[in-house]
């Protein structure tokens, strides 16, 4: 009597593990990709979380979070691998099987690149940006936790090809990777300022703006930002250019224009983020609305805000 071969255990529930942890692949990225869009800033114990998320280096094409193309990636690993679950092998075994076929090389294509490409933004977050940020350490254990187990999670036929399609996507992704951040080292190189110039602001100040942004400035009210961080830009453009000119605007990146990032250091136990306002002893996180300002520090001017 022939005895049938069991099916390792790894094999029956790979699919099941890696889209649980898929999912909280999407349910991380998503939080990020939420408070990317709106405040700026995650809750986070070290203030690293928000200057790697606000970087350069956090958005792709321009105005794209990369925590979205994170979300869509790890989305896309949770339904390749629950799609065969869906449906039943007794009364369907044909598209049963050609989901369980097909949907491997696509697990393994896509998490063999989001390792290569985490393996990137490691690079750039302890070699460039310097600061540790606990999400984007988690994604890339995520990343390779899913890619280990669509690895050993079924038995791979031909491993010269499973080999060859993975130097094929490790070049690709290492490509694609330095193409896309390609333009943000080179405006640095162009710079002849000291120091990195924010973006301009291009508002116009009304009298409400310019006594609120006076008003701020007498009773010893900061602004500390960087560079870098749209939220902070976002805040300057509510006061306008002749406002922005006049509040006490606390560069906190060494390598931003006028920098004074020694203060930034002093106060770094509580600012959890930029833009961060500390206005009569108290700190407040993210942008800030000009009635709210107003309200904090106890402004008594006109509050006919233009912006």
């Amino acid at each position: 009597m022939i005895r049938r071969r069991s099916t390792p255990w790894i094999h029956r529930w790979s699919r099941t593990v890696i889209g649980a942890i898929a999912a909280i692949g999407v349910v991380e990225t998503a939080y990020l990709t939420i408070a990317k869009f709106t405040t700026g800033s995650v809750i986070c114990p070290t203030s690293g979380c928000d200057k790697v998320l606000n970087s350069p280096y956090a958005t792709v094409f321009g105005t794209v979070p990369l925590s979205l193309l994170g979300c869509l990636a790890y989305l896309s690993i949770a339904i390749l691998a629950l799609a065969p679950k869906a449906v039943n092998p007794n009364t369907n075994k044909g598209l049963h099987s050609q989901l369980e076929n097909k949907t491997w090389p696509a697990l393994f294509i896509i998490t063999a690149a989001m390792v290569i490409f985490s393996s990137y933004l490691m690079y750039l977050m302890a070699f460039e940006i310097k600061e540790l940020c606990i999400y984007c350490i988690s994604s890339a254990v995520i990343s390779l936790s899913l890619f280990v187990l669509v690895l050993v999670g079924r038995e791979w036929e031909d491993i010269g090809q499973l080999v060859f399609t993975g130097i094929l996507v490790a070049m690709v992704s290492s490509i694609g990777a330095l193409g896309l951040y390609n333009s943000v080292n080179s405006p640095a190189a162009s710079v002849s300022t000291p120091g990195i110039v924010p973006p301009a602001v291009t508002t116009t100040s009304g009298p409400a703006q310019l006594a609120l942004a006076r008003h701020l400035r007498q009773i010893g009210a900061k602004q500390y930002s960087a560079y870098w961080c749209p939220h902070c830009h976002d805040q300057k453009m509510l006061f306008g250019k002749e406002g922005a000119a006049i509040i006490d605007y606390v560069e906190c990146d060494p390598k931003g224009q006028n920098s004074r990032a020694e203060i930034c250091q002093a106060a770094a136990a509580n600012i959890k983020g930029f833009p961060s306002w500390e206005i009569k002893g108290q700190f407040y996180s993210g942008t800030q609305s000009l009635e709210k300002l107003a309200d904090l520090s106890g402004y008594t001017g006109p509050r006919n805000f233009q912006n």
